[in-house]
């Protein structure tokens, strides 16, 4: 029976997204009607622009499931969560995935098992910088900049994921997903499902079948979850003028990195457009903190990020990295402020 419904909900998936997406342009179309175009080209190139991460991302999940792969991961990571939580947040410093990418495969290892706590570090080092991020950074705002960054990306990663590694016991540790019609079938094992380890996946038909369903059902997921996140990313950006941002994040105010980086979630941009901001507000009398708290804290917990993450996770792993997330931009952005 759990097979037959799990097989029934993917057909009906693209006539519900269809009808959703009709009701909210038209909505649109009524209180916005100058938008509409420009936010259906913005999602459309969004969801193109992302696509070459994303994919991967997608097909590398799903061979974890299928391959068994996930098995020997989690096992791996018994025993050693410091050591994992340290690789984690390195290798998520130096790859170019940002909060929304990381999606397919932050999902897909913990529906194979693979522990909380070192998926949190690589899920909150690695939005906010990577290689070509540090060069531009570097031309942009300078090499202090571009350090500071790193830093707090491998800082937050590790001090996020240890703390996460406090609460092993919890049993929304060991089970982290939601279990509702927007996860569907991900990481879920069918009845005579393969359990060893087999990398070649394409040579078993039971293997196959395990691979289109769990890519199916992490595709399901991102369009559900991005679709609004990036339309939501649309309005914020056109209803939100930066210049009205400056008077309070100035030099000299106490309250000028909080502020950044409690507004860095709703006004942040893509990693990229934000250097740009981030350099006008500074010349504008933006504190260099703030302006470090804003980055880092718009890249790891913006608003459509969150969106896109909100549905996926229970609410208290949620409500932990939203915590862990915003302490770790605040101490950046204090930290850089005293440091320069």
């Amino acid at each position: 029976m759990s097979d037959q419904t799990v097989t029934r909900r993917p057909s009906q998936f693209l006539p519900n997204l269809l009808k959703i997406s009709g009701v909210a342009v038209i909505l649109i179309s009524f209180f916005w009607p100058e938008q509409v175009w420009p936010l259906v080209v913005f999602v459309v190139k969004s969801l193109a622009g992302v696509a070459a991460i994303v994919i991967p991302g997608i097909f590398l999940a799903a061979w974890v499931t299928a391959s068994g792969a996930g098995d020997r991961i989690a096992k791996v990571f018994e025993g050693r969560i410091g050591y994992t939580v340290v690789v984690a947040s390195a290798i998520g410093a130096v790859t170019p995935v940002c909060g929304v990418t990381v999606l397919p495969l932050m999902a897909g290892l913990l529906a194979a098992g693979v522990p909380l706590a070192p998926v949190m570090a690589f899920w909150l080092s690695s939005p906010v910088t990577d290689p070509p991020m540090f060069a531009t950074t570097v031309a942009m705002l300078g090499m202090s900049f571009a350090v500071g960054k790193t830093l707090a990306a491998f800082f937050l990663g590790i001090s996020g994921g240890l703390v996460t590694a406090f609460f092993f016991t919890r049993s929304w540790y060991r089970k982290p997903l939601r279990e509702n019609a927007i996860v569907g079938s991900l990481g879920a094992t069918s009845c005579g499902a393969p359990v060893s380890c087999e990398p070649a996946v394409w040579k078993f038909p039971e293997r196959r079948k395990r691979f289109s369903k769990e890519a199916w059902s992490i595709t399901r997921l991102i369009l559900i979850c991005l679709i609004p996140a990036f339309a939501a990313e649309y309005a914020l950006n056109a209803l939100l003028q930066p210049e009205a941002l400056t008077p309070y994040i100035g030099a000299g105010k106490w309250w000028a990195v909080p502020m950044a980086v409690f507004v860095g979630a709703p006004a942040y941009l893509d990693g990229y457009a934000a250097l740009p901001l981030a350099r006008g507000l500074i010349e504008h009398g933006m504190s260099q903190g703030a302006a470090m708290g804003f980055l880092v804290s718009g890249s790891v917990v913006s608003i459509w990020g969150a969106m896109a993450i909100f549905p996926v996770l229970k609410i208290r792993p949620f409500l932990l990295y939203l915590v862990l997330a915003t302490s770790g931009s605040l101490a950046a952005g204090w930290l850089f402020e005293l440091a320069v």
